[in-house]
């Protein structure tokens, strides 16, 4: 697992053993910067379920302005620290939260933080044809704070599994879908019509 453009392209990047992160594949990353293009340039950036921090760590190789890494796992989160100082970026161009998602999001809204772009690519949920889902996918989607955390114009890039199906609740509007595998990487915007992302 490497960072795939800008400044620190091709640095490559720890995960921790074991099956508890799933870091997003490189080729997927790169379809993801390719589509988002310019728009990474001087964004703030909040990564939900962090995991390694390579989605943060690819917007800041990219020229974003900030991040914000929210990770559950105090251990997942010292190999996010580890990844960001092998990369090369001062402590100060990225926080780690170790907590809960959804606590974060509640605490930050509350905050009036704003963020151009928010990435999350969490856990993958289960098959669940005739029923809603539950996976964590959905409950970001349902969650009523990250709406509040999108700058105008700005993005929510979310990844979930083929089978697992999401429901879309009325305040969020897709303008893109990436296929990969087993893998989708969807693109929404909440209020006034963004800029079209790049194809």
């Amino acid at each position: 697992m490497r960072i795939t453009g800008g400044k620190a392209a091709r640095r490559l990047l720890k995960a921790p053993r074991g099956l508890a992160v799933r870091p997003t594949p490189d080729l997927v990353k790169q379809a993801v910067f390719n589509s988002l293009g310019a728009r990474v340039a001087g964004a703030r950036v909040l990564e939900l379920f962090a995991g390694t921090g390579a989605l943060s760590l690819e917007c800041l190789s990219r020229g974003a302005a900030s991040a914000v890494c929210v990770e559950k796992s105090p251990r997942h989160a010292e190999v996010l620290r580890q990844n960001l100082a092998a990369a090369g970026f001062s402590a100060q161009a990225l926080q780690v939260r170790v907590q809960d998602v959804f606590a974060a999001l509640a605490q930050l809204a509350q905050a009036g933080e704003h963020f151009d772009l928010v990435m999350a690519d969490p856990p993958y949920g289960e098959k669940n044809i005739g029923r809603r889902s539950e996976s964590p996918a959905q409950r970001l989607l349902d969650n009523p704070h990250l709406p509040r955390l999108l700058a105008p114009g700005g993005f929510l890039v979310l990844g979930h599994a083929r089978r697992d199906t999401l429901s879309l609740p009325p305040h969020w509007l897709e303008a893109k879908a990436l296929k990969h595998g087993d893998s989708i990487m969807r693109f929404f915007f909440s209020g006034a019509s963004p800029k079209a992302v790049a194809k």
